[in-house]
């Protein structure tokens, strides 16, 4: 099967976390070998067996659209260059889909990707997260995909269950709607928590930015600010926000030192984003690694935590701290955290359990396309 994997997030390397879950799917997808496997996207380090195929001046400009923090966060930003960026975007992956003839199957990340695909009659198949549904919203943009779409086999594929009925609303007899939850990691399976003592270290992983931090400062004040437990932060700051003196504000960390150094030694997750997204990735590693979680009630967060049982929804400050005292119990924190990982062995597995849930869908939408792949 010869597939052309589009995306506008890519990491330099192991160490960066922008689009680090692409980086990880398309490794996994290159080891298998029925798949022919071509990349468009940020130039960054790739398996052996994955084929980029941008020109100069497209990784160039997509290492720089990468620097400034990705196409929604210039157009977030507003300007001539936001408004200019998605046009710039949309050209030149028209001009790469004109290109890459010789391929069976498209692999397109988010919707926005889709919109210049060419009419070909191939299949595609594309993965939606929270903030392609923003996408939907704006005018004409459901049409102009569903004409895009309507001579093709096409799989859309969120990375949640959450996410379907607004795109069954939009998609309905047109494309098949099938979730498919990103894998995890297999490092994070094996990591073993540390017994510390002192202060519960309790740990949010996130981009700084009004909507993911949520009301994490201003529920966080009063459970916190006296010491008896530690809030440490991570993540890049990517909006101006300040900083209470009682979060220890780390920067950002890479995975490794995540993995390493930080959620060992925590007493759990917490994250209180309001942001539109899919299932957080971030959340997915901490159960992994047998992390409860404490997390606000929005639909990405219901889809994962089951309350009392791998942590706890909040709606507020009360129930925040009602939370964290639950959760700092050794034996409830420990049986959260066994019950947590456990999930994510079962539902989710690994990088290459997830390449084998896409190449199967790959597999149907070429017999129904009318060729046959073994």
């Amino acid at each position: 099967m010869r597939v052309l994997m589009v995306s506008t997030s890519y990491p330099r390397d192991l160490g960066d976390w922008r689009g680090l879950f692409i980086r990880h799917l398309a490794d996994a997808l290159a080891r298998i070998d029925a798949i022919d496997l071509s990349l468009w996207n940020p130039p960054g380090e790739h398996a052996e067996r994955a084929r980029p195929v941008m020109r100069p001046e497209e990784a160039r400009w997509l290492a720089d659209l990468m620097a400034a923090g990705g196409i929604a966060h210039l157009m977030r930003g507003g300007g001539v260059r936001g408004a200019l960026a998605p046009v710039r975007l949309l050209r030149l992956l028209a001009s790469a889909y004109r290109r890459q003839r010789d391929v069976d199957i498209y692999h397109v990340n988010w919707l926005q990707c889709a919109l210049p695909l060419p009419d070909n009659g191939k299949p595609a198949l594309i993965t939606v997260l929270g903030s392609d549904l923003k996408l939907l919203r704006l005018p004409l943009v459901a049409s102009i995909l569903r004409r895009v779409l309507r001579r093709r086999p096409v799989a859309i594929c969120p990375n949640a269950e959450w996410m379907l009925a607004p795109l069954r609303a939009a998609f309905a007899g047109m494309a098949r709607i099938e979730p498919v939850v990103f894998g995890i990691d297999s490092g994070w399976y094996s990591l073993q928590r540390l017994r510390r003592g002192g202060p519960a270290r309790w740990i949010a992983v996130t981009r700084l930015t009004r909507d993911k931090l949520g009301p994490l400062f201003e529920w966080a004040e009063r459970p916190f600010r006296d010491g008896s437990r530690e809030l440490h932060l991570y993540g890049p700051m990517q909006e101006k926000v300040d900083i209470p003196a009682w979060v220890q504000y780390h920067g950002a960390a890479t995975p490794a030192q995540l993995m390493n150094d930080v959620f060992p030694a925590a007493a759990g997750l917490v994250t209180l984003s309001r942001h539109a997204e899919g299932r957080p990735q971030v959340m997915l590693e901490a159960m992994a690694a047998g992390l409860p979680i404490i997390a606000s009630r929005v639909p990405a967060h219901a889809d994962i935590v089951d309350p009392a049982v791998t942590g706890f929804l909040c709606d507020d400050p009360g129930e925040f701290a009602h939370a964290l005292a639950r959760l700092e119990d050794q034996a409830m924190n420990v049986a959260a955290g066994a019950a947590a990982r456990a999930r994510m062995m079962r539902e989710v597995g690994t990088w290459d359990d997830c390449a084998m849930r896409y190449a199967t869908i790959y597999k149907g939408l070429l017999a129904a396309a009318g060729q046959g792949h073994a």
